[in-house]
């Protein structure tokens, strides 16, 4: 990414194209989760061009914030991952957005209940949990609106609420002698669904998380595997081509060799 200009104000479009290598970087295991998500806050807060530019500094693949450039440049244009598209089709979350609920509400009395995979999330969600609780998988879920309300109410209990990467989240629950957990509060992608976690808790807890969708998880832990084989065969070709080259003249008995010894 250049820093011409670095005071000149960031477009909506330069903003986007940064957070973009952003959830590649974290998809590709460049960056961890909580450096992902300061990062992606920033690009979000960014005024100006000299704000996103640290952002990508040392990350590959990454280009200018041009406002003449395409707010959606072809990977071959790039030089990025030829697997990046797979990963953006994946968040194209105008796809995931409208339908009918599937659920609207869950109760755990001493137990507990979860909701995840593809399940369409309500307007309003509410959790009740009484010494018990709940699972909230929102990464492969679709959403009645954009804007969505999970509701937690627990007595000595708890729920856990997962969320991918891109969504936007904000946490406003009470918790006596327990609490909420807003690690995972940030801002979301331009296009992507917003969900508010909020209720109360007493002796008990919600905690929420960011988490990469099983299926890109999978896919990144295949390609890692095919890359390490790649590169074993690579080095097992490579040391066969060295003995090869090295085997006609790295004998000693030979009759020029000098060391055999005449019986």
């Amino acid at each position: 990414m250049s820093d011409e200009l670095p005071e000149m104000r960031a477009s909506d479009a330069e903003r986007e194209r940064v957070a973009e290598v952003l959830r590649d970087a974290l998809a590709e295991g460049r960056l961890g989760m909580d450096e992902f998500q300061e990062r992606l806050d920033s690009t979000y807060q960014a005024r100006t061009r000299g704000e996103l530019v640290p952002l990508v500094r040392d990350l590959p693949y990454h280009d200018s914030p041009d406002t003449d450039g395409d707010a959606n440049p072809e990977p071959a244009a790039t030089g990025q991952n030829p697997q990046a598209p797979a990963l953006r089709k994946k968040r194209r979350w105008a796809e995931r957005i409208g339908g009918k609920a599937t659920s609207r509400w869950g109760v755990g009395i001493m137990g507990g209940f979860g909701r995840k995979g593809e399940w369409t999330v309500p307007r309003v969600f509410t959790g009740v949990g009484i010494m018990g609780g709940g699972e909230l998988d929102l990464r492969e879920a679709r959403f009645e609106e954009r804007d969505v309300v999970i509701r937690c109410f627990a007595l000595m209990g708890g729920f856990s609420v997962t969320v991918p990467p891109g969504m936007g989240v904000e946490v406003r629950g009470i918790g006596i002698m327990g609490g909420f957990d807003s690690s995972a509060s940030g801002f979301a992608d331009a296009d992507a669904p917003r969900v508010v976690i909020t209720g109360l808790t007493v002796m008990g807890g919600v905690g929420v998380e960011r988490k990469l969708p099983r299926e890109e998880k999978l896919r990144l832990r295949s390609e890692r595997r095919e890359r390490r084989e790649l590169e074993r065969r690579e080095r097992r070709e490579g040391r066969e081509r060295r003995r090869g080259h090295g085997g006609p003249h790295g004998g000693y008995g030979g009759p020029h060799g000098g060391h055999g010894k005449s019986l």
